[in-house]
Formats: structure tokens, sequence, C-alpha cells
């Protein structure tokens, strides 16, 4: 697993950005894939999960992750939820000590927050559209009423598709430009007429930064280019595989 300097020296908190090494999977998904979603065996799912929760030091159940669909939406985590039951938000808080907020990746931005004073942690998952329609300042916001200070949190972005590696079409520059001209910064021509080199992680940092949050670290890991750590769907998608693992990042509250 990965880990982000500011985030590590936080009492009380614990965190990590899995990569795809550790587990049980085989084959598309060898060996730590976290995705309930995926078509993987499930038993194995669980046995990654539940190594994925010892090393955060917290009970297998006690790992939590969402329905993802791409949304600026939020939930508070209270207590665990069942994973047939995964409500469907795109980013978890909490305060409850022994909780993880957890979201799932592979290529998308994976956020963890944590305001350590005010015992109060959130991970987030900011594809391009979860990006631009505000689950960044969400997760914030949502934070800030279990009573966090955004001056005081703490994030970390890790391991995601980076511009070498992200064309978009034009169709996605258009909706990212339109009525904000200062997002042109995030494209650069691509390799083909009408393409377009996307920055993910700089557009999360301002988005960060728009939110009032000024401790950014960004980790520089990039799932599509290292297919020996990381899953990465763009990749799957090129080599025509049936399905991807999904990494987990998490967060959680510690004795």
């Amino acid at each position: 697993m990965l880990s982000s300097r500011t985030l590590s020296v936080l009492p009380g908190i614990r965190h990590a950005f899995f990569t795809r090494q550790g587990g049980v999977s085989l084959g598309i998904y060898e060996s730590l894939n976290g995705g309930v979603g995926s078509r993987d065996v499930p038993a194995h799912v669980a046995e990654n999960r539940a190594r994925m929760a010892t090393a955060l030091g917290i009970q297998p159940d006690a790992l939590l992750s969402a329905y993802q669909i791409h949304s600026p939406d939020v939930v508070v985590a209270e207590r665990p939820w069942p994973v047939d039951q995964r409500p469907r938000v795109d980013a978890v808080v909490t305060r409850v000590t022994g909780l993880a907020c957890g979201i799932s990746t592979a290529d998308c931005g994976p956020v963890l927050f944590a305001d350590a004073e005010a015992r109060v942690v959130g991970a987030a998952h900011a594809g391009w559209r979860g990006a631009l329609g505000g689950v960044i300042e969400s997760t914030v916001a949502a934070m800030e009423k279990l009573g966090a200070d955004r001056a005081r949190i703490v994030t970390a972005i890790g391991p995601l598709i980076r511009q070498p590696s992200y064309e978009v079409g034009d169709e996605m520059r258009v909706a990212f430009v339109a009525g904000a001209p200062e997002h042109e910064q995030f494209f650069v021509p691509g390799r083909r007429v009408a393409h377009w080199q996307f920055d993910l992680p700089g557009f999360i940092a301002l988005q960060l930064q728009r939110a009032g949050i000024s401790k950014i670290e960004d980790l520089g890991a990039c799932t599509y280019a290292d297919a020996e750590k990381f899953y990465s769907y763009r990749r799957s998608t090129h080599r025509s595989e049936p399905d991807y693992g999904r990494h987990i990042s998490a967060i959680a509250l510690v004795d």
C-alpha cells in the first residue's frame, strides 16, 4: 500500500492507498482486488478487503465503501452497512472511531481528507464527472457539519490516471471550459485531431483550493502507466479485457 506523508503524521488517524499487490485474486484481478462490483470471486474480494481492514487496524465490516455513481453526493457513516446495501454516493465522511471511509477506483481520483483536531475524516471518488460536479466541495461541507474546519483539513490525492495517459475528446474539453475559461490549462493537444490530454490531478487540486483547502499532497502515481502496481479501467479497455480490478483507498479514526 502507499501512504501520504502529511496524513501519516496526524495522531489518531490511519490511512492507505492500497495497490493491486498483496491479495488472493487471480487472472485479470490479480491480486488485491477490493471491488465488490467486479465479477471477481466474491470470497476472494472478501478476503482482500479483510486484509485491508487488518492493515488499517479495524474490523472487516468497518471498511466502508459506496455504490459510486459519479455524483457530488456524500454519506455520513455512523455504523457499518452491508455490502449489498451500499449507499449510492461518491464520498464518505465520519467522526466515528473504528470506521474507515473508503472508495474504490481504477483510474479515477481517490482523495482522502482529515481534520485530526476535530477527529473527522473523509474519502471522495473524484473522476472527471464528480470533480466537475462538485464532489470535493460537498465532501468538505459534510465534514464541516461534523465539526471540521476547512482551514485545518489535510488532503492527499492518490494513484489515478495522469495526463500523458489520459486522452479525451473535444466534447469533454468544451464541457470543462464552458463558463470557466481558466479550465483550459488542464488540456494539452492529444495525439489525434480534436483530442486532448487531460490533467485530472491538477483539476482536483484546483477544486480543493477552491474549497479552501491549502494542505494538498499528490502522491504522483499513475494507474495506467504502472500495470504491476495498479489496476486501470482504460488499460483494461485497451486490452479488450472483460473486466478490471478496483483499488481501495481508505482513512479511519483509531484510538
